[in-house]
């Protein structure tokens, strides 16, 4: 209903139904759009997984752009006709996401409400392609692509991990670039049974251990200091997650961290140190995997008034 309220008219909905369990009422549903409305195409997948849904659907569709939707999320009216013409005016954007509005509860999912807030900081190519190295930097039912850019850098891949994560990182790798409509046009609804809360392809080891490659090779495009790099946290579980970059050719030099109990030992020969006594930028390239609420803006701040820069001197991954 929420797509075809559009203030933009010329569209088609691709309604892939992926083996709905529920004895044939989903495809009633799509039918009956259908038959009062020639723009709505309904698709049956068979039960062949997201990716591969997500992928007949973009062969099939016969516009210019390709707008992503997921079926417990709702558009604004305006989210079509604002996002194309953000496309057609940057013709370099090759896909736009825009602002979105938390569609749960904010106290009981305060991580998700936090996690919006982050995503609608990110404004820019720039600030989205440093951002990727967090997590995904614009919603993925927000995202507008060009159809030749789909083309071009490939779609969507199955596997061990978030598919939409997997082609950010995939399609900035290779150049693309993003662009952010910076307005709300899209409800992003939080069920409890949605797939980032329940499939394992979504848990945050899974989201590391595909960001490690990708970091690395920017890494070794952007730190002068190549391969050496110090990493801000040392607790367990982030020095699991950092050193996973050593699998592709990064050195952690040391880490840094706040916590008394840690500063003076060694991890594999890597020294825990003070974060105040931190080599000066040209120095030393910081990596920071700290991720818990407030902590990854504090360690921004404390780094930039060392001098720092984000891009140039550190990087968030956490």
């Amino acid at each position: 209903e929420s797509l075809l309220a559009q203030t933009l008219g010329d569209f088609e909905i691709l309604a892939v139904d992926d083996g709905s369990d529920d004895g044939g009422a989903t495809w009633q549903v799509l039918e009956g759009h259908a038959s009062r409305d020639a723009r709505v195409r309904p698709v049956r997948a068979g039960r062949v997984g997201i990716a591969a849904a997500l992928n007949l659907a973009a062969g099939l569709a016969r516009g210019r752009f390709l707008a992503r939707m997921d079926a417990d999320d709702l558009c604004l009216p305006d989210r079509l006709r604002v996002q194309t013409a953000l496309l057609e005016a940057e013709p370099g954007v090759d896909a736009a996401g825009c602002l979105v509005r938390f569609g749960g509860d904010s106290e009981a999912a305060a991580g998700y409400a936090r996690h919006v807030d982050w995503l609608n900081s990110l404004r820019t190519h720039e600030e989205m392609r440093l951002g990727v190295f967090r997590d995904a930097p614009l919603a993925h039912p927000s995202a507008v692509f060009r159809a030749d850019s789909f083309k071009r850098f490939g779609g969507y891949r199955d596997g061990p991990f978030p598919e939409d994560y997997e082609l950010w990182l995939r399609w900035l790798d290779a150049g693309a670039r993003l662009g952010k409509a910076v307005k709300e046009l899209l409800v992003w609804n939080d069920p409890p049974q949605r797939l980032s809360r329940t499939d394992p392809r979504y848990a945050a080891d899974a989201f590391f251990a595909l960001k490690a490659g990708s970091l690395a090779r920017w890494l070794a495009a952007n730190n002068p200091l190549h391969p050496d790099v110090y990493v801000v946290g040392a607790g367990r579980v982030t020095r699991r997650r950092a050193e996973r970059l050593c699998e592709h050719g990064v050195r952690i030099r040391a880490y840094l961290d706040i916590d008394p109990a840690k500063i003076g030992r060694a991890h594999q020969g890597r020294p825990v140190l003070h974060h105040e006594d931190v080599p000066a930028p040209g120095e030393a390239f910081v990596a920071s995997f700290v991720s818990t609420p407030g902590a990854a803006l504090h360690v921004a701040r404390f780094l930039e008034s060392r001098g720092f820069r984000p891009g140039r001197d550190y990087v968030q991954a956490g």
